[in-house]
């Protein structure tokens, strides 16, 4: 369990870098599940960010960090956010 910890700055660094993005980039960009490597402390970790919901007013992405070790692949480092869409009604037009 500690191994995974020492990778919480890395996927707060990626929980930073891709919630900075707007909901049409995060919709376009996550058309796909997104996996790749970062190099973080002499370390090769794996990233996989995936579209979790697409609602009308928000998107839901998670995070996952894994060295690719097959048990702890099994239950990598994890976390989500939330992007709320602009949700301005235009009530009263016609």
């Amino acid at each position: 369990m500690k191994r995974r910890e020492e990778w919480r700055p890395a996927l707060e660094a990626e929980m930073k870098r891709w919630s900075a993005m707007s909901c049409d980039q995060l919709i376009s960009a996550l058309s796909d599940e997104q996996v790749y490597e970062i190099e973080f402390e002499s370390t090769t970790l794996q990233v996989e960010v995936e579209l979790l919901e697409n609602t009308e007013n928000y998107v839901h992405v998670i995070i996952s960090i894994d060295d690719g070790h097959w048990l702890r692949a099994m239950h990598p480092l994890s976390s989500s956010f939330i992007c709320e869409k602009n949700t301005h009604n235009e009530k009263g037009s016609d």
